[in-house]
């Protein structure tokens, strides 16, 4: 294909509002899908998304238009997966940035436009979803006009599910989107091939597939490649474009954008922002890769039953060979037994893996409190990195310990800035910016993330009425005055249970916990008693009472003495049970926090 004749764009937006509905209306009129194959959210290959009504993988396609191929790039909008959307960025010249015309700009619309901008991308600005009762066409227009300094008339008005407006979509494409350019990256030896994965996944028949965009040279079927990074080497066993399945092809030349199927057994061997290139000519410099994504929300993932835990670890194995973000580590607890910490990106992303390994492979799961990564100074001149707060040293040896401060953006309609200054406020947050947008307030802030995990996002929808959204990217790490809350059940320490937190909230935390405690442990037959502890001073109780078997049903007659001495071997017993026993502590108890006030 005549290079002059490509044009690599992608779609950026804010969840819900219609990238992959849009996506769908292009491959149609393209023809490059036909009617009868038609189905929502074509590109969301699996199940969740489905369900969700979100993406979480990008999704390469290419499509014919007038002469033109047309590679499109469908990117997931939440704000967990980022990262996917800085992949794509980076291998295309232009972004439709599509935003809902009755809901406007989101947090997360101001976030990838940013990311955009960044790329330094031709953005074409759209307005969707214009059928509505509920849209505000100027409104709307006018804050996007605001963010990217275009003009009124250059917003495109389309309605992604009736396909009103689309063909201007591609005759912008087309003529506003330059063609691959590749002066600024072009190697100095001519014969140099460099090929950038912006995504990478493994597959059980084929094992690692490319997705990739050429920059300079062509990589053919059979090639010998190599990546520069890692510095593993392959052969390029099929080569091709996604139209969108896997279309064979003969080679991938410069300014395409298209998979390889690999030999390599992991994705560790080609990572994603590594650069692909021939063993024949091998390029010396790479292209700019991706910033290293690095998880920052733990938690711990238990089987149900422990001989189920080698299921377990297989399957998060699999997982993280086609989930790049995705890190773990095994883990035991004297309750729940032998586990694996994993490391996820955010909350939604935790929830995608959960659901991803009850489904797909059929396990019963007990997932801890999530929680973040602490960095501790040690008296003896070392600094630890823990991920869990049943790791955390002695105190005694500890001089500091630092946590993650992010740094966040919530846009809300103006009425409700008040009562979000305040949510930032209770989070032990603090406001940095407040800037107006027609009618609607960009309140800039810092927090730390520990206090952002539970429920912060479903408290932010509760006081705006659903209006209020949220973008965040971690800052930096803080010196505070945390502690860690230990929970003891029936006398005995749950390190599952234990949390850190700022001593300011220790008391309240530990109060609220035991109670929730009480409300998901069942009863037993002797007393239970639930306790919160700041290292050996307890700061919170409640107890649950014990059932009282009747164990005189059986004794007939008048003989008091007998059932005495039934009703004091019934106390021993008990005794015994309190001292020995094991409380059966169900798997909601491990997730209160999730849900607390």
């Amino acid at each position: 294909m005549d290079q002059s004749k490509i044009r690599n764009f992608c779609i950026i937006a804010h969840i819900d509002h219609g990238k992959s509905t849009l996506a769908d209306r292009l491959l149609e009129i393209t023809g490059t899908v036909q009617k009868r194959d038609m189905k929502a959210q074509l590109l969301d290959r699996m199940d969740l998304e489905r369900e969700k009504g979100i993406t979480i993988k990008l999704a390469p396609v290419r499509m014919e238009y007038q002469g033109y191929e047309l590679n499109l790039i469908d990117t997931p909008g939440h704000v967990d997966f980022s990262y996917e959307v800085s992949r794509s960025l980076q291998a295309c010249e232009g972004a439709l940035l599509v935003v809902d015309a009755s809901q406007g700009i989101q947090a997360q619309t101001l976030a990838n436009v940013y990311l955009a901008m960044a790329a330094d991308l031709t953005i074409i600005p759209i307005l969707n979803k214009i059928d509505l009762p509920a849209a505000d066409v100027e409104r709307v227009g006018a804050e996007i006009v605001s963010l990217l300094g275009c003009k009124f008339e250059d917003i495109l008005q389309i309605s992604a599910k009736t396909g009103m407006g689309i063909e201007a979509v591609l005759e912008r494409v087309v003529t506003d989107i330059p063609a691959p350019d590749t002066s600024e990256r072009a190697s100095v030896v001519e014969k140099e091939t460099r090929a950038l994965i912006f995504d990478s996944y493994y597959d059980d028949y084929r094992g690692v597939i490319l997705y990739v965009r050429v920059f300079n040279g062509e990589i053919s079927k059979g090639s010998q490649i190599k990546m520069l990074n890692t510095g593993a080497p392959g052969i390029a066993l099929e080569v091709g474009a996604l139209k969108p399945d896997m279309t064979p092809g003969t080679k991938l030349q410069t300014g395409e954008i298209g998979y390889i199927v690999t030999n390599l057994k992991s994705t560790r061997e080609a990572k994603v922002g590594d650069t692909v290139t021939l063993v024949a000519h091998p390029a010396v410099n790479p292209l700019p890769g991706y910033r290293n994504v690095q998880p920052f929300v733990y938690a711990g993932f238990f089987p149900e039953s422990n001989e189920f835990y080698n299921e377990l670890k297989e399957a998060i194995e699999k997982l993280s060979l086609s989930d790049s973000a995705l890190q773990f580590a095994p883990e035991n607890s004297p309750v729940l037994g032998f586990g694996v910490r994993i490391g996820f990106l955010g909350l939604l992303h935790m929830d995608i893996i959960r659901e991803r390994l009850e489904r797909e492979y059929n396990l019963d799961l007990v997932v801890t409190n999530p929680s973040t990564d602490y960095q501790v100074s040690l008296t003896s001149g070392s600094d630890v990195d823990i991920k869990s707060a049943a790791d955390l040293p002695d105190p005694a040896k500890i001089v500091e310990i630092r946590e993650p401060w992010i740094k966040g953006e919530i846009v809300v309609p103006q009425e409700y800035v008040g009562p979000v200054i305040q949510l930032i406020s209770q989070k032990r947050g603090l406001q940095t910016n407040l800037s107006y947008m027609e009618q609607r307030a960009l309140v800039s802030f810092e927090a730390p993330l520990a206090n952002l995990l539970t429920d912060f996002y479903d408290q932010l929808k509760s006081i705006t009425s659903g209006y209020g959204s949220f973008n965040y990217e971690l800052d930096n790490y803080r010196a505070e005055d945390l502690v860690k809350v230990d929970f003891y059940v029936a006398g005995e320490r749950v390190d599952a249970l234990s949390v850190m937190v700022h001593r300011s909230e220790s008391d309240r935390l530990g109060r609220d916990i035991v109670a929730k405690l009480k409300e998901v442990i069942p009863r037993q037959n002797f007393q239970i008693a639930l306790q919160a502890a700041i290292g050996g001073r307890f700061i919170a109780r409640e107890d649950i009472s014990a059932y009282r078997k009747d164990v005189t049903t059986g004794l007939y007659g008048g003989d008091v003495s007998r059932k005495k001495k039934v009703l004091a071997k019934q106390k021993k017993g008990k005794e015994r049970l309190k001292r020995f026993g094991k409380v059966d502590i169900p798997s909601e108890a491990f997730t209160v926090l999730l849900k607390r006030d």
